[in-house]
């Protein structure tokens, strides 16, 4: 086999290697959790690299081993992907410097993680000595879909400062979890309740609004926050506002007053969908 060509695949098998790192610290944090996959498979990874594998190679085999070194590595990497959520679309590098113990590389990735994108770009500086290789991560800069809320630009202005790629990829999973899983129960409830589910904001938004569609001026909000702080941890907060016409708040009063409550109440018992379902039919706001 051409040298040059076996160079290359193996310079692609290291790529790999290093997508699999980054996603690595989210399994071992989480492998205890059961967790359920679909039977469908996942279409594998770099598509450029896809396509270098499947062309002809002019006749050359490829050698057994590194081919099984590499199906062993997708696999991996398509079960890690299953796992957090991410999904690599794109990866390039480029050697700035090279000597014989120190090497910086430029990377640029970009991705999805349920429905949210990102974007990465940063510097890699190896050090290398007899004893060890370490291993620095600088200029890093993040773009994301959600930016401009303030709590993802806060945590992602605090993870460019330190340069920490797990503590973005672990936050991300969570974080976008909970973003999709409101999208998900937004667009049910719409769909279920057109006329008395509004949307102000779009799927994106964090908040929905219920009316009755008898009653002029009847509001109830649902607020759905999704906090994250600087280190990453990701809180779902949820809440009920209600606006009420006068006259229907003295009918009423008990009832509207302790709306809020027995709202947060039903979200610990039965979860979001069933606590949004309950409070719908509670104020007949389907009939």
């Amino acid at each position: 086999m051409d040298s040059s060509l076996c160079h290359a695949y193996k310079d692609e098998i290291q790529s790999l290697e290093e997508e699999i790192k980054l996603l690595a610290e989210k399994y071992e944090d989480n492998q205890q959790e059961s967790i359920s996959f679909s039977d469908e498979e996942i279409l594998m990874s770099i598509n450029s690299f896809q396509k270098e594998f499947q062309r002809p190679s002019g006749g050359c085999e490829f050698p057994s081993d590194l081919k099984a070194q590499l199906e062993s590595l997708e696999t991996d990497l398509s079960f890690l992907m299953k796992f957090t959520g991410i999904q690599f679309m794109s990866h390039s590098k480029k050697t700035i410097e090279k000597t014989r113990n120190r090497t910086v590389q430029k990377h640029r990735l970009s991705g999805n993680c349920h429905s949210l994108s990102f974007e990465l770009e940063f510097q890699l500086l190896e050090m290398q000595t007899k004893e060890s290789v370490s291993a620095v991560i600088t200029d890093l800069n993040i773009i994301m879909e959600s930016g401009e809320d303030s709590d993802v630009s806060k945590f992602v202005s605090s993870t460019e400062e330190h340069g920490n790629l797990l503590t973005f990829f672990r936050s991300l999973s969570s974080y976008a979890e909970w973003y999709e899983h409101r999208r998900c129960t937004f667009l049910h409830f719409k769909a279920k309740y057109p006329d008395i589910v509004a949307l102000p904001e779009g799927l994106q938004g964090d908040h929905i609004i219920l009316r009755n569609p008898k009653v002029s001026g009847f509001e109830l909000m649902i607020v759905w926050k999704i906090h994250l702080d600087e280190e990453g941890r990701t809180t779902p907060v949820l809440d009920l506002l209600t606006k009420v016409p006068e006259q229907v708040l003295e009918q009423n009063r008990a009832t509207i007053e302790n709306a809020p409550a027995c709202f947060r109440s039903m979200l610990l018992l039965f979860g979001v969908e069933t606590a949004i379902e309950n409070l719908i039919k509670a104020l007949d706001l389907e009939k």
